[in-house]
């Protein structure tokens, strides 16, 4: 029973904030969803103490360093006995890392990523960007695919290549919204050869410098997901669903900024009910 009301809080956590993560889908496999909501629960804190809060970047590492701590407890089977999100969220992970089998690694990983975060704020080249999606991004496809049951080498490629397209996705997306708290995530090789000025940014204008950034970047994310597309057609029930409406949403959000002119300061691309049914449909008719 106390194990019940652990994953029960971390549902309810998964249901008042997410994101692009798949914790709230009623297309998953219904034995995965305590599951990939204690899962959430880690990534969702984790997050926080990186990136929200009036806190010194001392004081996230801080945070940070402590989570991990709770993390490898956890997978010892020994989580702190606390009355709070944080023994919720341990006490449900080191059921489910013990259940489904979990690499301790997929979360370390993960919280690499984050304290990464709070002490890069600009990246050089493609390969130091990807080698970011890959801590930040992949370990969650991988941690899906294991829930459900699924270990092996060619889907753990596909996976990675569409959770890191999502990824750079939302960066183009949040562009704005990343400049204003001093993260650009547009790796600067691709700025230079387009002549882009970063002060572009600050005065909220899409120069046709940027837009041709923007233009390649969407370009080489198309290429993940075709990549990756593969894994929809690899695995079975509904997670098989998922990947498809996942997938489908990814690249509608590209399509999205390509029809706005990459303007992410005229409007953020979201998706709204007719993009919804266009992805329900491409998810039943999926070729």
């Amino acid at each position: 029973m106390v194990i019940d009301a652990a994953y029960a809080r971390c549902e309810h956590l998964a249901r008042q904030h997410y994101e692009n993560f798949p914790v709230a889908s009623r297309l998953l496999p219904m034995a995965a969803r305590p599951h990939i909501a204690a899962i959430y629960g880690f990534a969702r804190l984790a997050d926080d103490f990186a990136d929200e809060g009036d806190r010194t970047d001392a004081d996230r590492l801080a945070l940070l360093d402590d989570w991990q701590r709770r993390l490898h407890e956890a997978a010892s089977g020994r989580p702190r006995d606390e009355e709070s999100d944080a023994g919720a969220i341990f006490l449900a992970l080191a059921d489910t890392m013990h259940r489904c089998r979990l690499e301790t690694q997929l979360f370390d990983d993960l919280l690499s990523a984050f304290r990464q975060d709070v002490q890069v704020k600009r990246y050089g080249t493609w390969t130091e960007l990807l080698d970011y999606c890959r801590r930040s991004a992949n370990p969650v496809g991988r941690l899906v695919l294991r829930v459900c049951g699924h270990r092996d080498g060619r889907l753990d490629e596909w996976s990675d290549a569409v959770c890191s397209a999502l990824q750079l996705t939302n960066f183009w997306q949040d562009l704005e919204r990343d400049w204003k708290i001093g993260r650009l995530y547009v790796p600067h090789g691709l700025v230079a050869q387009a002549g882009a000025d970063e002060r572009d940014l600050s005065r909220r204008r899409l120069s046709p410098e940027w837009r041709a950034v923007l233009t390649e970047a969407c370009s080489k994310t198309r290429e993940l997901f075709l990549h990756g597309k593969p894994i929809a057609n690899a695995v079975n029930g509904r997670l098989r669903w998922e990947l498809r409406a996942t997938w489908l949403g990814g690249m509608r959000i590209l399509d999205r900024l390509e029809s706005i002119g990459f303007d992410v300061f005229r409007a953020r691309p979201t998706l709204g009910w007719p993009d919804l049914v266009r992805i329900g449909w491409g998810t039943l008719t999926w070729r």
